[in-house]
């Protein structure tokens, strides 16, 4: 073979080799399944590796080895074991969490119920709970998962910065690589949250029973990838993804978290060479606390589950929304009749909302999907025309009240009850709190005020027996009370006066 054909064939070889190294890096994507199947991979090639040190592994490739964390968990430069090459780089980016000066955020991976979930605090989590000595009680686990972020988030509050809360958007629901913050970034993003609560759940979990994590991809598998039966949620086990808010709010009181945050900035302060914090300066940092909470509280702990418009792959508006003026009156009742089947997974939950939209756009001339959210049976809320936009939900009220679609025709069944007690208790909840909803609301079914089967024989049966339907006497009641509840404490006052 001659020089030149020497050099064609090594460039060849050049070229096979490179396109092979990055197809096998591109094979991981930031899906949690990808993710899951990068640490079936470090426990297949070496068998002999316990769940601890896998999780000490994904800890020093991420580079989470600070003092703070050093505090409550081993060094993990002192593992002896290193991660296979191909895969050091990919779980260093999809672990080490940080945001962009573009607003990306990194260390964060899309999970199958549509959250979108940091996995540092979510392996600081479980792994705490894995070296727990009680059973039950994990000593950093709060820390480690969620109170460093939220101690920062709520202290610099004052400054002008958003305190907690922004969501993004994923370039790829399939294979997703940059998700993009959809507002400006905040000191402690929802992705931040859902794997703190994630590390706080698993982390009890495996403290409490530590059998759970025979392998770390199992426990993760059995947690995120969960397939929902015919019964929906109502059906469904306690320790999986899709109840993170619910099991989280069975966990952790908000006086418990507060006290935990202040914990969280004196261990800072003191790793970092500062005198002990004044029992004055404790007690004002206390009361700072307590009142960001309010707002974490609202979002995470009253507000249900909403995937936003972005999530689901929504088309733009069409035209110029129209701004709705807050409170509102009403909660309209709807089901969709077409899809006539719940549906059970993210996936199909986002297929079913873009189609709808594509009816109410491209059928009906809509500028946009008409109903403001939307229940899935996969225990998630789906956000439609949202709080602030008017919807084409029920003629003649589109400006006074917010319509809720279930997915599904309920003419003689019902929905799950999950999928009911979402909306009934958490989404309204969320929206008398957030000032969304007079605390008086009204719930009407579509075919209270106009002429229409819907919401379904059996779902309109069902909604007539809800607190605050139409004219509820138990609700005429309770104002009643609360009214002259009032009146007599100002008589009590004006007797005291003379």
């Amino acid at each position: 073979m001659d020089k030149r054909c020497w050099k064609l064939t090594l460039a060849a070889l050049l070229l096979f080799t490179s396109a092979y190294a990055e197809g096998k890096q591109s094979s991981f994507s930031n899906h949690m399944k990808d993710f899951i199947r990068a640490v079936e991979q470090i426990e297949d090639e070496d068998p002999g590796l316990g769940p601890g040190d896998v999780l000490k592994m994904l800890r020093k490739a991420a580079g989470l080895n600070d003092a703070f964390i050093q505090y409550f968990l081993p060094d993990a430069e002192a593992s002896g074991s290193e991660l296979p090459a191909d895969l050091s780089e990919y779980l260093r980016k999809a672990v080490h969490h940080k945001v962009l000066e573009d607003a990306k955020e990194e260390g964060v991976v899309l999970t199958p119920d549509g959250s979108t979930v940091a996995l540092g605090p979510l392996l600081l989590g479980i792994e705490a709970g894995l070296l727990s000595k009680t059973r039950g009680r994990v000593r950093g686990l709060y820390q480690l998962t969620l109170a460093k972020d939220l101690g920062l988030s709520l202290r610099h509050g004052s400054s002008g910065t958003n305190l907690l809360g922004t969501d993004g958007c994923w370039d790829n629901l399939t294979s997703p690589q940059v998700f993009t913050l959809s507002d400006k970034p905040t000191l402690l993003t929802t992705a931040q949250v859902n794997g703190g609560m994630d590390g706080i759940v698993l982390g009890k979990e495996v403290s409490a029973n530590s059998s759970l994590l025979v392998k770390l991809s199992s426990l993760l598998n059995e947690y995120y990838n969960h397939q929902l039966d015919s019964r929906g949620m109502d059906g469904a086990p306690r320790l999986i993804s899709r109840r993170r808010r619910e099991n989280f709010k069975a966990l952790l009181l908000p006086p418990l978290l507060a006290r935990q945050v202040v914990k969280s900035i004196d261990l800072q302060q003191s790793l970092a060479g500062h005198p002990k914090m004044e029992v004055k300066t404790k007690r004002q940092l206390m009361a700072v606390v307590k009142e960001g909470l309010k707002e974490f509280v609202h979002m995470y702990m009253v507000c249900p589950p909403i995937i936003s418009r972005c999530s689901w792959g929504a088309e733009p508006y069409r035209g110029t929304p129209t701004q709705l003026s807050l409170p509102l009156t009403y909660l309209f009742i709807h089901h969709t009749h077409t899809p006539s089947e719940p549906c059970l997974t993210f996936e199909k939950c986002a297929a079913d909302m873009r189609s709808m939209q594509q009816f109410h756009q491209e059928d009906r001339g809509w500028d946009d999907i008409g109903y403001s959210f939307v229940a899935g049976g996969d225990g998630n809320i789906y956000e439609g025309r949202g709080w602030n936009w008017q919807g084409a939900h029920t003629y003649g009220y589109n400006s006074k009240g917010f319509g809720v679609s279930f997915i599904g025709d309920y003419q003689s069944r019902l929905p799950s009850q999950h999928s009911m007690d979402l909306v009934r208790e958490q989404l309204a909840s969320c929206a008398v709190g957030g000032g969304r909803l007079v605390s008086s609301y009204i719930i009407k079914g579509h075919r209270d005020v106009v002429s229409t089967a819907c919401p379904g024989d059996a779902f309109y049966q069902e909604i007539k027996r809800w607190d605050h339907y139409g004219v509820n006497l138990k609700n005429i009641l309770k104002y009643l009370f609360k009214i002259l509840f009032q009146i007599d404490k100002l008589c009590q006052k004006k007797k005291r006066k003379f």
